[in-house]
C-alpha cells in the first residue's frame, strides 16, 4: 500500500511539534526543577497540554474525524484513574479528543512502556510530563509506581492517570494469549477485549486513595465503527478512523470496594460489561452505543473547542516554521539546540530519564528518602 501524503503530514507535524517543543518550550523550564519541583510540574503540565491539543486539531479539523461521547461524562478537574480497553496502539492519543471537551488535558498522565521514553521528541516530552514508564516486571515497576504516585500526592498535584489494564492492544496474537489465560483460569473467552491484568490497577487505586488523591474511576470503552488504525503505520498509509466513539462510566472513589481481591473482581466485572457493550456496538446498525449523550455536560462548549483546535493548528504550524527559521538564521540558536539534544540523549543514559531527575530533586527538597523506601 502506498504512503499517504495526509498520513505523512500528520505524523511529521506531530513529531516536529514534540521535538522542537521539547527543546524550545520545555528546555528553558528545566532549571526550575532544581529550585521547586512543584512549580516546575505546574508549568510543564500546561506547556505539554498545548501540544496535546495538536493531534485533536489535526484529526478533527484536517481529517474530519467525528467524535461521539456517551454515558456519564466527567466532572471537570476531578482526580481519577481512567481505565480503557486497548483496541489499537493509538487509543491513548484518540482519547485526547474526549478529554479536551470533558476535562483538562494538563491533568492527564499515562502509564506506558518504558521503551517509549527513548523516542526523540515524543519520549522527551513524556519524560518531562512525568508519565509513568513501566518495564512490565512487577518487582521493578511496583517501587517506581509508588515513588511517582506518592510524589503527585505529596505536591498536591491532581492527575487523571490513563491505564490500560489489558497491557497491550487487541490483535489476533494477543487475543490467542488471552484465550489461553481464560482456559487455564476457567474464565470466558472474549472477542472484543482482552482479560485485564489487575495487579497494577489495584496498586494504583490503593496508593492514590491512601494519598487522598482520587475522586473517581472513569471506565471508558472506545470503539471504531469504520477504519480501525491498529498502528502508527496505518496512519502513515492514511487510514484514519472516520468516527471514534467513547462510552464513559464514572464510579466515585467512595463506591469502590476496599479490599484488593474485591477491587480485582470489580475490574474484571467491568471488562465483562465491556465485552457485551462492544458486542452490541459492532452488531448494531448503525454502530452506536445504546446510551444517551453524556449526562454530565462538557466543561467546554463546541465553539470553545473549535477555537482551541484552530488556535492550536495555527500556533504549532507557526512554531515549527519559526523553529526551522531560527536554526537557519542564528548561530546561538543552533548552539542551544545542539546542547539540548545532547542533554536529552545523555541524561537518559546517566539518570534514566527526566522524570527520575524530578523525583530526585523533590527528594532533596523534601529532605527524605523515596516514598517507596519510607513505605518499607
Amino acid at each position: 500500500m502506498a504512503v499517504s501524503v495526509r498520513g505523512l503530514y500528520f505524523v511529521v507535524t506531530l513529531f516536529l511539534g514534540s521535538f522542537f517543543g521539547s527543546i524550545f518550550m520545555l528546555g528553558p523550564v528545566l532549571p526550575l526543577m532544581l529550585l521547586s519541583p512543584a512549580w516546575y510540574r505546574w508549568i510543564t503540565d500546561r506547556i505539554v497540554a498545548t501540544w496535546l491539543t495538536l493531534p485533536v486539531a489535526l484529526l478533527e479539523l484536517v481529517f474530519g474525524v467525528k467524535v461521539v461521547i456517551t454515558g456519564d461524562g466527567f466532572v471537570p478537574g476531578e482526580r481519577s484513574v481512567i481505565i480503557m480497553n486497548h483496541r489499537t496502539r493509538l487509543d491513548w492519543m484518540f482519547l485526547w479528543c474526549c478529554l479536551l471537551r470533558y476535562s483538562y488535558l494538563r491533568l492527564e498522565k499515562i502509564c506506558l512502556k518504558a521503551v517509549l521514553k527513548a523516542v526523540p521528541g515524543f519520549g522527551w516530552a513524556m519524560q518531562v510530563a512525568s508519565f509513568i514508564f513501566i518495564q512490565r516486571r512487577w518487582e521493578e515497576d511496583r517501587s517506581h509506581m509508588a515513588n511517582m504516585l506518592q510524589y503527585f500526592c505529596h505536591i498536591k498535584e491532581p492527575l487523571q492517570l490513563l491505564l490500560f489494564p489489558e497491557g497491550t492492544d487487541l490483535t489476533e496474537n494477543t487475543r490467542a494469549r488471552s484465550d489461553e489465560f481464560a482456559e487455564k483460569n476457567g474464565l470466558p473467552k472474549y472477542e472484543y477485549v482482552l482479560h485485564p491484568r489487575t495487579t497494577g490497577f489495584t496498586f494504583i487505586v490503593d496508593t492514590l486513595r491512601k494519598g487522598d488523591n482520587l475522586d473517581a474511576i472513569h471506565d471508558i470503552t472506545v470503539a471504531y465503527p469504520q477504519n480501525i488504525p491498529q498502528t502508527e503505520r496505518h496512519l502513515i498509509l492514511g487510514l484514519f478512523p472516520r468516527e471514534i466513539h467513547f462510552h464513559v462510566r464514572r464510579y466515585t472513589a467512595a463506591s469502590l470496594p476496599a479490599g484488593a481481591v474485591q477491587l480485582q473482581q470489580w475490574c474484571q466485572e467491568r471488562w465483562q460489561e465491556k465485552e457485551q457493550r462492544l458486542r452490541d456496538f459492532y452488531r448494531s446498525d448503525p454502530r452506536l452505543f445504546d446510551e444517551p449523550e453524556a449526562r454530565v455536560p462538557p466543561c467546554k462548549s463546541e465553539l470553545r473547542v473549535a477555537l482551541i483546535k484552530a488556535a492550536s493548528l495555527l500556533y504549532w504550524s507557526a512554531f515549527i516554521a519559526f523553529s526551522f527559521a531560527s536554526l537557519w538564521l542564528w548561530t546561538p540558536v543552533r548552539v542551544y539546540f545542539l546542547l539540548m539534544v545532547i542533554f536529552f540523549l545523555g541524561q537518559q543514559r546517566v539518570t534514566g530519564g527526566v522524570e527520575l531527575m524530578e523525583l530526585a530533586c523533590h527528594r532533596r527538597w523534601s529532605g527524605g528518602s523515596s516514598p517507596a523506601e519510607k513505605e518499607e
